[in-house]
């Protein structure tokens, strides 16, 4: 088989799944909940509400959400409750990144720019995954405007790891920081997160993830406030390769107003490729490329625990049957790579905001500096950023993939630069800190080969149980101030919200105005 079945123009169904008998719903990963709201063992509304009350109990200390519009989600869920099985993700609430616009919701990227914006359309993957039977729990805490972990715009730390909650210093990922708490924690089964530099596969593999960075294109980026045009990527973060595969299967796909979206290949099972034919088994042969020096130690050994947990990882998917054989660094990888080439990347951060600068640079708070570098990049650095892109992309497929269907790397830069796919999931733990945190693996595919990454990884999974892994509950709600969470009100460190003496601004996004068509 190769693996590029596409989706029939019907429905993709849902394996059945079995439901541990637990008594509370939040302890389910999202395809065992949604089997038993299938199965009529639990409602709609039960689930909801299990969500809302670990919300409240715990999100004061961990602080993963901006906005959790109470009587929405339950209004939400009473209407699926009442009606016909909808679709692939009947009844599961869904945490959103606040990046993602949300139709009467507000929508914030943690910015002084969008603190008083309620938009009154959705983002496109937003609309599917309405439309797939998903409900919008929330919107969660990210770094201003995707440039840094969860902050508020003076800089102030917002969302914790679910596994330190009372450490700051140990940092819950990147921008997508309030995205991946809230699954880790079990606030959500599961939720959207974007990566532009490493902010979906970075707080997954910090707090025991699986998450999934598709191929640019793969999945709309329309409504969706941007950081860059050509680097930009929506996807899910879950808690494993099948949760990860529901989500995408409804994300993924055509959308006129992205023309990124466009004359891509058909979007394939990927419901299939997240199912072994038997645990332990692989779908389809895989061969796995391991970059040089991937088991090493650093000085003193500080990555000891890394490495022994890379080897075992290898180690298990080579008892699964895959291939595993060295690559090599592609030529002029080091130059390709570079700082100053990455950073032509900051003019398409600059473009859409112009008109916020010129306004005012204040509205950018501690993120401004790359906003103003990227007014000064020239335009001949910028093309040759643009040509070594597509340098490094035609190394990588030649030398990684020549013999390859996957690599094993340790960051995402690269494929973040040419808009390759990555996936990261859990791999074991580090306990030399004196307190046990997860450590994560990280694969890359070619070009539109999430089925592949999906196939590799839920076979390991079922074979392995680090992906089950729970951080403990927070125990004193004195370690993060309590706070209210209301869905009219602006993000913590924001402002009021609402009725400001600024006029609304305008931002066009990919073709579609964010204040309407």
């Amino acid at each position: 088989e190769t693996g590029a079945s596409s989706r029939a123009d019907g429905p993709t169904t849902m394996p059945t799944v079995p439901v541990p008998q637990v008594a509370d719903p939040t302890e389910w990963t999202l395809a065992q909940g949604i089997q038993a709201v299938r199965e009529r063992s639990v409602t709609v509304v039960d689930w909801a509400q299990a969500c809302l009350r670990r919300i409240r109990s715990y999100d004061g200390i961990l602080q993963a959400f901006n906005a959790v519009p109470e009587d929405q989600v339950l209004e939400a869920a009473r209407a699926l409750d009442a009606a016909p099985r909808r679709g692939l993700l009947h009844g599961a609430p869904l945490a959103l990144k606040d990046n993602y616009a949300t139709r009467g919701l507000l929508t914030t990227a943690n910015s002084l720019i969008f603190q008083e914006w309620i938009p009154d359309f959705d983002a496109t993957s937003v609309t599917r995954l309405r439309a797939a039977g998903g409900v919008v729990l929330g919107k969660t805490q990210m770094g201003p405007l995707a440039t840094t972990r969860a902050t508020t715009p003076d800089g102030t730390r917002t969302t914790v790891n679910a596994w330190a909650p009372g450490d700051d210093s140990v940092s819950p990922g990147g921008s997508s920081s309030g995205s991946a708490t809230a699954v880790a924690a079990r606030l959500a089964p599961s939720s959207t997160g974007t990566q532009t530099g490493g902010s979906i596969t970075v707080p997954s593999a910090a707090q025991g993830l699986t998450g999934l960075k598709p191929t640019m294109g793969r999945v709309s980026l329309n409504g969706i406030i941007p950081l860059t045009y050509t680097r930009d990527h929506p996807g899910p973060i879950a808690r494993d390769a099948m949760d990860a595969a529901l989500m995408l299967q409804v994300m993924a796909g055509s959308d006129p107003r992205d023309p990124r979206t466009q004359g891509l290949p058909p979007v394939p099972d990927y419901l299939r490729a997240a199912t072994p034919p038997r645990a332990g088994s692989l779908r389809w042969p895989i061969t796995i490329g391991v970059i040089p020096d991937f088991f090493d130690e650093g000085e003193d050994g500080e990555n000891r625990a890394r490495a022994r947990a890379r080897r075992e990882m290898l180690d298990t998917f080579g008892r699964l049957g895959a291939v595993v054989r060295e690559v090599y660094w592609p030529e002029q990888w080091e130059t390709l790579t570079s700082f100053d080439l990455n950073n032509v990347r900051l003019p398409e951060r600059t473009e859409p905001f112009i008109q916020y600068l010129k306004e005012d640079v204040r509205l950018f708070g501690v993120s401004l500096s790359p906003w103003i570098n990227g007014l000064l990049l020239s335009g001949d650095e910028y093309l040759k950023g643009q040509r070594a892109k597509l340098a490094l992309l035609d190394r990588i497929l030649f030398t990684f993939f020549s013999d390859c269907d996957v690599v094993a790397l340790d960051n995402h830069l690269a494929f973040d630069m040419v808009g390759l796919p990555l996936m990261s999931f859990p791999i074991g733990f580090d306990d030399a800190s004196g307190r046990r945190l997860p450590l994560g693996g990280l694969i890359g595919g070619r070009p539109f080969g999430e089925e592949r990454l999906l196939s590799l990884v839920a076979a390991f999974q079922s074979v392995t149980e680090y992906h089950q892994a729970r951080p403990d509950d927070p125990t004193s709600a004195g370690d993060r101030p309590d706070r209210e969470l209301d869905p009219s009100a602006a993000a913590p460190g924001l402002g009021s919200g609402r009725g400001g003496a600024r006029p609304p601004l305008r931002l066009r996004i990919h073709d579609v105005d964010l204040e309407g068509e």
